[in-house]
């Protein structure tokens, strides 16, 4: 069974793959962004964050 959604940026339509997880990031293959799944049931994704470099701080 294909699984949609939607890119939160561009509302290009993303097949999510099987065996995706909570937490995993997914290229959005129109615009590039990366998108974060924060949610499988139901199935939500956001923009994932930006990484920051850590100085030890």
């Amino acid at each position: 069974m294909e699984i949609f959604a939607t890119c939160t940026i561009c509302e290009c339509n993303i097949q999510i793959p099987e065996g995706t997880m909570e937490g995993e990031i997914l290229l959005c293959p129109d615009c590039g962004t990366e998108l974060e799944v924060l949610s499988l049931n139901p199935l939500r994704l956001e923009e994932a964050p930006e990484v920051e470099e850590d100085w030890g701080e």
